[in-house]
């Protein structure tokens, strides 16, 4: 069995939206010491949907690909959806990480909620998570 799925060394070789949003509007950045992996992820809301989002990731291919499938799963989508996006989801949208490489997808996770922690400062506005009962 391969190590890593086709989605993973596909978001790996080929990563979606990498880069800066000069004018974002939400921006945050994590780090993993252990692993040595950091993540900073760039969102531009407005309406409360991220319209866009980009990321920068200084890690192993698994950090990459989780990095560039996290966005792809927000790009687009009410803020109140990213909110609720867990490294759970991010791992099976690549179709699953070995554990050892789990780390990176919660930094995927970690990473987007510190964006938008640091949206909800810079604008005052609170993110609803939507009917989590």
């Amino acid at each position: 069995m391969a190590l890593y799925s086709e989605k993973v060394m596909d978001h790996f070789r080929n990563p979606r939206n990498v880069g800066v949003i000069e004018d974002a509007n939400g921006i945050g950045e994590v780090g993993n010491a252990k692993c040595g992996d950091i993540m900073k992820m760039y969102l531009k809301i407005e309406d409360d949907v991220i319209q866009d989002v980009k990321f920068e990731t200084f890690g192993c291919g698994s950090a990459i690909a989780s990095s560039s499938m996290a966005t792809e799963l927000i790009k687009g989508k009410p803020v109140a959806d990213a909110m609720k996006l867990t490294n759970k989801a991010v791992a099976e949208a690549l179709d699953g990480l070995p554990d050892y490489k789990m780390h990176c997808s919660v930094l995927a996770e970690e990473a987007i909620q510190s964006a938008l922690e640091d949206y909800q400062q810079r604008t005052g506005k609170r993110i609803e998570n939507g009917g989590n009962a």
